[in-house]
């Protein structure tokens, strides 16, 4: 039987950097963009601010909570068809890179083959 389907592109999901490196992008996106209140970004300002103060006694897993917490409040906060649209811009550019670079392809057929090692 043989199957016709042509092999199906996979989307390159990087892991947690990656997402990590996208929610920072999309932060920063957030913060240059007029649709959003200027309220709101204060909270990252706020958090920076935070992270940076010399009387800091807990230790920085504190700074790094709190920080996360802010961001992610901001994230939350801000217009969602505003951060959805930074979104898909976000992950059309990754795509685009990763579509130039190294493609990943899933096909259902198995190819056997030889490998010879010339000398």
């Amino acid at each position: 039987m043989a199957n016709n389907k042509s092999p199906q592109k996979v989307p390159f999901s990087g892991g947690i950097l990656q997402s990590t490196a996208d929610y920072f992008k999309l932060v920063l996106r957030l913060m240059g963009d007029p649709r959003v209140s200027s309220w709101i970004k204060l909270l990252p300002i706020g958090a920076v601010i935070y992270m940076i103060n010399p009387f800091d006694i807990p230790g920085p897993l504190d700074d790094a909570g709190i920080f996360g917490l802010t961001v992610y409040m901001f994230v939350e906060l801000c217009p969602p068809d505003v951060v959805e649209e930074h979104r898909q811009m976000i992950r059309r550019s990754v795509n685009a890179t990763w579509s130039q670079g190294e493609s990943k392809s899933v096909d259902g057929d198995v190819i056997d083959g030889e490998f010879r090692e010339e000398k």
